[in-house]
């Protein structure tokens, strides 16, 4: 069982109140929520609840959209779990563990990993274990006990430069340097070129995009979430099987008993709207790609940016200009601003099932910097008992490889980029860890996918909100903009309670309440001399 919340200052967010019940109505409502990943569970979970009907449409067999899991076979006929890869669970989701617990009330499927060291090419070797939860003396002892950064280097700082890390509020932090990159950001401090290399430009990756592309802004949140702005601590858990097993069937099984319905291998192609007079007035009907369709009276658009993008474009007749919320030319700018959405760099999931264990002391995650392709290094068969039992009947490991960020060149075209990442990544394995040198490969699976939102900069100010022009229509998702301090998995869940919430309050129903890291920096003093230091 992993621990509960234990940050005094964590933020409540109330909803709205109403009914809790929707039949107390006298008609139950019917929505439609397109997208079976986190966002879309989440909505459909705050809908259910409150006794709305609920339909479920997922265009992939499984749910769980980019954290789904699912079955494969290797060369020799053994069946394995495949995901898209490592996620972790951090103990300041709380909006993603409350929907887990849905499921999995103790979250006794989530495990806690003891420490996720980082390394660079020179063998400078951070690590997370030990240190305390309370800000600002994690970040600050990270930093002096880092073989990058001496405290000489602390008196180099630029205080106001560095002022925006302390001051963090949202979305007040956007107005102040989402037009800034990440990159000229964290040089602007005069951090030392290695400790900017190893730290912050490991976890700016896990947004699937270099730094020098992506927003300050969304790392200056992202310093905020995990340093400065909780006590929660750095470590964090992974699920103990298979995503599927783990986290989506107890989650299905629990929604089912609400009557939601899945409809898994089913994609939506567009989405109309009748007009608002005489019977049925209102109402959406949602196209689905090889035909038929879904009726509803509201509507949860819960995909990927893709996703978004070619359904809004393939549904021209989506909302009346002349009675769209905010006027008629809020439509316009709504759909120029989901068409502007971007997608990250793609990215390469490599995993082997070796033939040989690697060494006992070999951490389950590790983060890398300056290895270019590999951005880090998972040991699977440490933690999820697939993988386990695999590694036990076979006498071998179960290892996984990521590169981020890793589009191919002009000129050199997917298949050909592929094959020399994989050479390329297993290569800077054995580096890590020569005993994997000699190993036989057993099977490999690779996942390379291009589908991750792009946090560029001066994106977040025309990002699409949960809301929408279109009455009864509501976004959800990682990409999609919410003003609190959420990144990741749990902007998604996020998203999606909101979601939930926006079309509950419409019918008069009780919503649900979030909760998130303090709203603002959390240490006054620091907090408003760095406000002092950004306005002169």
């Amino acid at each position: 069982m992993t621990a509960r919340p234990t940050d005094p200052r964590r933020v409540r967010h109330e909803p709205a109140g109403g009914l809790g019940d929707a039949g107390q109505l006298g008609r139950r409502p019917r929505a439609v929520v397109v997208g079976g990943g986190i966002a879309g569970l989440a909505a459909a979970t705050g809908l259910a609840e409150r006794g709305v009907v609920v339909e479920v449409l997922e265009r992939e067999p499984y749910l769980g959209g980019r954290v789904g899991g699912w079955s494969e076979t290797l060369p020799d006929g053994t069946p394995v779990s495949m995901s898209r890869g490592f996620h972790a669970f951090f103990r300041q989701y709380y909006n993603l563990r409350a929907l887990l617990r849905r499921g999995d009330p103790g979250l006794e499927r989530l495990v806690p990993l003891e420490d996720y060291p980082l390394v660079d090419a020179q063998g400078r070797r951070d690590t997370f274990r030990g240190l305390p939860r309370t800000p600002p003396w994690n970040a600050v002892l990270f930093a002096l006990r880092s073989p990058t950064f001496r405290p000489s280097d602390l008196l180099r700082l630029d205080a106001r430069a560095a002022a925006p890390l302390a001051a963090v509020s949202v979305p007040g932090i956007y107005e102040a340097i989402d037009h800034l990159d990440a990159q000229s950001f964290v040089e602007s401090i005069n951090f030392p070129p290695a400790a900017r290399h190893l730290a912050f430009e490991v976890f700016s990756r896990s947004f699937f995009a270099p730094p020098s592309t992506m927003s300050a802004a969304e790392l200056a949140t992202m310093f905020h979430i995990y340093f400065l702005g909780s006590s929660e601590g750095l470590m964090f858990d992974v699920p103990d099987a298979g995503f599927d097993t783990a986290l989506w069937e107890p989650l299905r099984h629990y929604l089912t008993t609400r009557g939601v319905t899945f409809r898994t291998g089913v994609a939506v192609s567009s989405v109309e709207r009748s007009p608002v007079d005489g019977v049925g007035s209102g109402r959406f009907h949602v196209n689905h790609r090889d035909g038929g369709g879904s009726e509803a009276d509201a509507v949860v658009l819960a995909t990927d940016v893709r996703g978004l993008r070619d359904i809004v474009a393939a549904s021209p007749g989506l909302g009346d200009p002349a009675s769209a919320v905010d006027g008629p030319d809020a439509l316009a700018r709504w759909r120029d601003d989901v068409a502007a959405l971007g997608s990250a760099p793609p990215f390469l999931v490599q995993r082997l099932w070796l033939d040989r264990p690697v060494d006992a002391t070999r951490p389950p995650f590790l983060g890398t910097g300056g290895l270019d392709p590999l951005d880090n290094v998972s040991v699977l068969d440490r933690y999820e008992h697939d993988a386990a039992g695999w590694a036990a009947r076979h006498g071998g490991s179960v290892v996984e490889l990521h590169a981020y960020s890793a589009a191919p060149p002009p000129g050199v075209d997917d298949d050909t980029w592929t094959a020399d990442l994989r050479r390329r990544s297993v290569a800077r394995l054995h580096e890590l860890y020569p005993e994997t040198a000699g190993a036989g490969v057993v099977g490999e699976l690779v996942q390379w996918r291009a589908d991750c939102p792009m946090f560029g900069v001066g994106d977040f100010a025309r990002r699409p909100t949960v809301a929408t022009p279109v009455d009864g229509l509501v976004l959800a998702g990682d990409g999609i903009r919410i003003d609190l301090p959420v990144a990741l998995m749990e902007r998604a869940a996020s998203t999606g309670w909101q979601a939930a919430n926006r079309l509950l309050a419409g019918w008069g129903l009780a919503g649900h309440p979030l909760e998130t890291v303090p709203t603002s920096g959390r240490l006054g003093p620091l907090r408003r001399a760095a406000e002092y230091a950004m306005r002169t």
